[in-house]
């Protein structure tokens, strides 16, 4: 084979791992339906299927074999670790390695941020789901205004010590309904003794962790990592939780 043939045929094979991997998003996205129903009604009513995540794998490894660079956007070092590193979707589709947007995706009107886990050592697509974050925000953000007008941090029962119910009267405010994506059972809001709002994710967490076998988890290991492991999902707007006499406890945040 010549040079000229060769370097023709690398071509076309490069185009046809392109064209494959785009045609799995958009085999993908035709088969998620998610794009029909409202982001909330998605959210808290239906997961994304297994290839949505297993489509932008393709894509993002393809993407790295070629260019010896990741497709994500940039964090800053304060953005919390299941929060970076974002899909850069626009930068995959100015490539061409992406014809079509993932229905799930956030870009797609969707309810998830696709990010990149593990991105030093071995680059994994996740999910973070968007009406846990919002809700967390949105939550945060009215415990501030009942703060800033002279009112007490609004806890209620204790749940793990330094972290609490939220007294959503005191905020007139109804509790939000939030469905856990790893169990689909309901998923509360806590907060600290400074007012600092979380997902209590301890249910999923001392599943994952009875599963994964108790005795093997050391008393320093976060928890979390075990969802983010095992899932297609990271435990968004959590705080480290440590398996304490056999129970998930949540840790004080340091900063």
């Amino acid at each position: 084979m010549n040079k000229a043939t060769a370097a023709s045929a690398a071509r076309i094979g490069a185009a046809g791992r392109r064209l494959l991997a785009a045609a799995a998003i958009a085999s993908m996205a035709t088969l998620l339906s998610g794009c029909l129903y409202p982001r909330e009604q998605l959210g808290q009513n239906q997961l994304p299927a297994k290839d949505a995540v297993a489509g932008v794998q393709a894509v993002v490894d393809l993407y790295q074999q070629e260019t010896g660079l990741l497709p994500l956007k940039n964090a800053t070092a304060e953005t919390p670790a299941y929060e970076k590193f974002a899909v850069d979707f626009g930068k995959l589709q100015r490539s061409r390695y992406l014809s079509e947007l993932p229905a799930a995706s956030f870009e797609k009107g969707g309810s998830y941020y696709f990010l990149i886990q593990n991105e030093e050592t071995d680059p994994t697509v996740k999910l973070m789901p968007l009406p846990v974050f919002q809700a967390v925000n949105d939550m945060q953000a009215e415990i501030a205004r009942l703060v800033r007008g002279g009112g007490a941090v609004p806890l209620g029962e204790s749940l793990y010590p330094g972290f609490y119910r939220i007294d959503y009267g005191k905020l007139g405010l109804k509790e939000p309904k939030l469905r856990s994506v790893y169990s689909g059972g309901a998923l509360s809001l806590m907060a600290d003794e400074r007012g600092k709002v979380y997902a209590d994710y301890g249910p999923d967490l001392m599943r994952a962790a009875q599963k994964r076998g108790l005795e093997t988890i050391g008393p320093d290991v976060d928890l979390r990592s075990l969802l983010a492991e095992d899932t297609d999902f990271v435990p968004v707007k959590s705080p480290v939780y440590h398996l304490i006499d056999q129970e998930p406890v949540p840790q004080p945040d340091p900063s």
